[in-house]
């Protein structure tokens, strides 16, 4: 089988982790990387030494040689690198988001769809093995009827002067309630602040309708004093908590709950509860971006459709520009 080529732009916060899991990849030669920085272009030389390292993208976009072109830039630079390297007949994997704008989104999706390449988006929850658990589980009905999916994705983050903390945490939040639960989003709601000099939100509430009238909400924040990453997913039958923090145990599954309501003379009404078993499913132990990388080459070589293509990142976006429409109007609720 012929080795598939493939290119890496930006070596900096993500970028050796992707690196890392592409080299890995059977079948697969990290030919090139671009990095401007001088310092992370050293770094990326010395982890690499079989990568050729250049300073920009167009050292090596034209090449003929290169079959897909790895971003791990900036959303503000995802349009123009990945619409270059599409047109250029490359297959595109791009870290989330896909773009700063659904209008960006939009045209590299359909950019994707003319010159019939693989466009995948970075969300990488998605590929987690949890995550992936969590699909099966709500899709089996085990839960039941779907009431609310609450998530916390919170610590004392990375502040970056060009995106709020939206932008940065929420879309894997977004990501994950899409892929698990596998309904659209009909509006949100959303309020936040900012309490650093850059003006932008570090904190945030959001609260989202979704079709078959599910309740979702999500927080995310950069000055919390802890580290937390849980979600719970409420259903009629059993309820279901996913820690991503915790090591051993990812997903728990309650059976707990009400199980109906009763009316005890006129002024009283009397709730019963449901208490059953308690049990954490196995989950295998696999690195996500490794499970990512597989699967983007296996849609690069049997031209398969990726689990987080170009039109998933396009939701996420639309979705994000919603939640900034809220904040902006005082926490109205936003229709998409």
């Amino acid at each position: 089988m012929k080795k598939l080529n493939v290119g890496l732009v930006g070596y900096g916060y993500w970028g050796p982790n992707l690196a890392r899991n592409i080299s890995e990849t059977a079948d697969v030669e990290l030919s090139f990387i671009a990095e401007r920085d001088p310092a992370r272009r050293n770094l990326a030389v010395k982890k690499h030494s079989r990568t050729k390292c250049v300073s920009h993208y167009r050292d090596f976009i034209l090449n003929s040689s290169i079959d897909a072109v790895v971003i791990a830039t900036p959303a503000h630079t995802h349009l123009e690198i990945a619409r270059t390297a599409l047109e250029r007949g490359k297959h595109v994997w791009v870290e989330k988001p896909l773009a700063p704008s659904a209008g960006e989104a939009e045209e590299l999706c359909d950019v994707a769809k003319k010159v019939k390449k693989v466009l995948l988006v970075d969300h990488t929850f998605v590929y987690t093995p949890a995550v992936q658990k969590m699909r099966e589980i709500v899709a089996s009905k085990k839960l039941g009827e779907i009431y609310y999916f609450d998530s916390i994705r919170i610590n004392l983050g990375l502040f970056y002067p060009d995106v709020n903390v939206i932008w940065d945490l929420a879309p894997h939040d977004l990501s994950i309630l899409q892929f698990v639960l596998n309904k659209k989003v009909k509006s949100v709601l959303a309020t936040g602040q900012s309490f650093a000099r850059n003006h932008k939100e570090n904190i945030a509430y959001i609260s989202l309708e979704l079709e078959d009238r599910i309740l979702a909400h999500i927080h995310v924040n950069w000055l919390s004093p802890i580290k937390v990453r849980s979600t719970i997913i409420g259903g009629s039958r059993r309820m279901l908590v996913y820690d991503d923090l915790n090591p051993d145990e990812k997903i728990r599954i309650y059976d707990r709950g009400v199980k109906d309501f009763s009316k005890d003379g006129f002024y009283r009404s009397m709730v019963k509860y449901r208490t059953g078993d308690t049990y954490a499913p196995y989950i295998e132990r696999k690195e996500a971006l490794k499970i990512e990388a597989e699967h983007f080459i296996e849609c690069i070589r049997k031209n398969k459709r990726p689990m987080t293509d170009g039109e998933v990142g396009l939701e996420v976006v639309r979705t994000l520009e919603a939640i900034d429409r809220s904040l902006s109007q005082g926490g109205a609720r936003v229709e998409l």
